[in-house]
């Protein structure tokens, strides 16, 4: 007697279809696993046995071999337990039902429940996309499946929900998409209309998230800098579509999506503590799992207090800011993962925080401050396209009772400069000026002569990188995107340039 169902298997933010198949020979009872599954996969005849039990079926007392197909492939994880519960029963003649556009996943408890897995928005979606019909998934994963639609999704409880819809005596309703029932509970975003003075760095996080640029921002102990960082995402263009999917793969795969979330529609924003290690930055284990980069994918990830985190953890950054993807090589494989973010770091100017502070002294001894900078190496500093200084507010500003202007009102002219670039760089799979490539710069980076001039004359006296040469162009184009002009003149160099020039009047003070 043979059964083969349908399932699905991870790797990576990629899925692939897997077989379960399950034959009974003659011999002594025993249950043989192949098909390279890992200790998990191995444990699953011991769940599927006792939940077989436990819902009131019989378990063969005979010889099975169970072979999860592709055989080359490692298999990990609990989600093979439903595939090879339904199996056993096909193989054995106690479940007669076709099943061939079926496919099945799920970790089953002793009981026969079904529980929750990590990874079922993009197994789902390679499901659907490969012709399966009907896919059963367990009920605490419904939500984020519910957004895949061309198959019918099925969410159980637990394993005689999914029997008896099978044989047709109480049949499940598919899980539908509701997307206004996930806008009633959002909470509202932290406002800008809360911040009191720093126009400046107001403007210059205008700038990044308009262009979605990287910014670094540096000033004393409650200026503000973390305060403004988590008003960013109240800026942020709207996620498309697409862009909720794939971050909410992501987090899918990671295991942290929100409970009754079906698709994260706010722009992420991750803060890890400066004591995260490079494999929590970056994706670990022994197959590895997406790390803060790749969590905070379309929206922002914040580091305050930079230089605190460990060197190795903050060169870790390097790759991924310009390549937009994270590559982690383990001894069991080696995945990428997408991490197109915006970068916004905090820091203060020196250990005690009060350098170059203008009324109160800065304690640290001589040497402090250059030697904390330094912690940053050029390279990242280098891969930061805006450096503002953010400046104690002063009583006056800090009392005053007149609203600063609203998110919703600084997003509207986001809204409109994220237009014109997306028009500008339409079928280039870029949207925005901060992940232009050199060809794109040059093309549509367009300066007067004035212009030309004023930069080679800055280029040359602060002795700026090809890189730094790039970002101040593409800066200079989002200024001038927000400014409605067609082409960069002087002052969107000047103000581009004042945004690369901390890193020369602090290191080398």
């Amino acid at each position: 007697m043979f059964a083969r169902i349908n399932s699905m298997g991870l790797f990576g933010i990629d899925s692939y279809m897997v077989g379960v198949e399950v034959d009974y020979g003659q011999g002594l009872p025993k249950i043989e696993m192949v098909g390279l599954p890992d200790t998990a996969v191995s444990e699953s005849k011991n769940r599927v046995r006792s939940a077989i039990k436990n819902s009131g079926f019989t378990f063969p007392q005979s010889r099975i071999t169970i072979n999860l197909s592709p055989a080359d492939v490692r298999k990990e994880g609990p989600v093979y337990d439903l595939p090879i519960f339904i199996a056993v029963l096909k193989a054995n003649q106690q479940l007669r039902c076709n099943t061939d556009d079926c496919a099945f996943i799920g970790e089953l408890s002793l009981d026969g429940l079904i529980r929750r897995v990590n990874g079922a928005l993009p197994m789902v979606i390679r499901a659907a996309n490969s012709g399966i019909k009907r896919i059963f998934v367990p009920k605490a994963n419904a939500h984020e499946c519910s957004v895949v639609k061309n198959a019918e999704i099925f969410a159980a409880e637990n394993v005689v929900e999914i029997i008896n819809h099978l044989n047709g005596t109480n049949p499940l309703s598919p899980v539908s998409f509701d997307e206004n029932a996930e806008a009633i509970n959002r909470l509202p975003l932290p406002d800008f209309r809360d911040v009191k003075g720093q126009q400046e760095a107001r403007l210059a996080l205008e700038i990044a998230a308009a262009g979605g640029h990287n910014i670094l921002m540096i000033g004393p102990p409650g200026s503000g800098k973390s305060m403004l960082a988590k008003r960013l995402p109240s800026i942020l263009p709207d996620m498309t579509f697409e862009e909720s999917l794939q971050t909410t793969e992501l987090y899918s795969i990671a295991g942290v999506l929100p409970e009754g979330v079906s698709l994260i529609r706010e722009r992420p924003f991750r803060s890890p503590h400066h004591t995260v290690s490079p494999a929590g930055l970056s994706g670990g284990g022994a197959v590895p799992k997406p790390g803060e980069i790749s969590l905070a994918h379309n929206g922002v990830l914040f580091l305050d207090e930079l230089p605190e985190f460990s060197r190795v953890a903050m060169e870790v950054l390097r790759q991924p800011i310009e390549d937009s993807k994270i590559t982690i090589s383990r001894a069991n494989a080696s995945l990428t993962y997408p991490c197109s973010a915006m970068i916004v770091c905090a820091m203060n100017p020196c250990p005690c925080g009060y350098f170059g502070h203008p009324k109160r002294p800065c304690t640290c001894p001589e040497g402090a401050a250059k030697r904390y900078l330094s912690r940053i190496s050029g390279p990242l500093l280098d891969r930061i396209d805006i450096h503002i200084e953010v400046p104690p507010v002063d009583f006056e500003k800090l009392s005053d009772k007149m609203p600063s202007e609203s998110s919703a009102e600084i997003k509207k002219r986001v809204n409109a400069a994220r237009k014109i670039q997306q028009e500008r760089l339409k079928g280039s799979g870029v949207s925005c000026n901060a992940k232009m490539d050199s060809a794109q710069t040059r093309e549509f980076c367009v300066l007067t002569p004035a212009a030309e001039a004023t930069l080679k004359r800055v280029f040359e006296r602060l002795d700026f990188s090809a890189r730094a040469y790039d970002k101040v162009l593409r800066v200079a184009r989002t200024v001038a995107d927000l400014q409605g002009s067609g082409k960069i003149d002087v002052p969107h160099i000047a103000q581009a340039v004042q945004y690369r020039s901390l890193d020369r009047s602090y290191w080398h003070r």
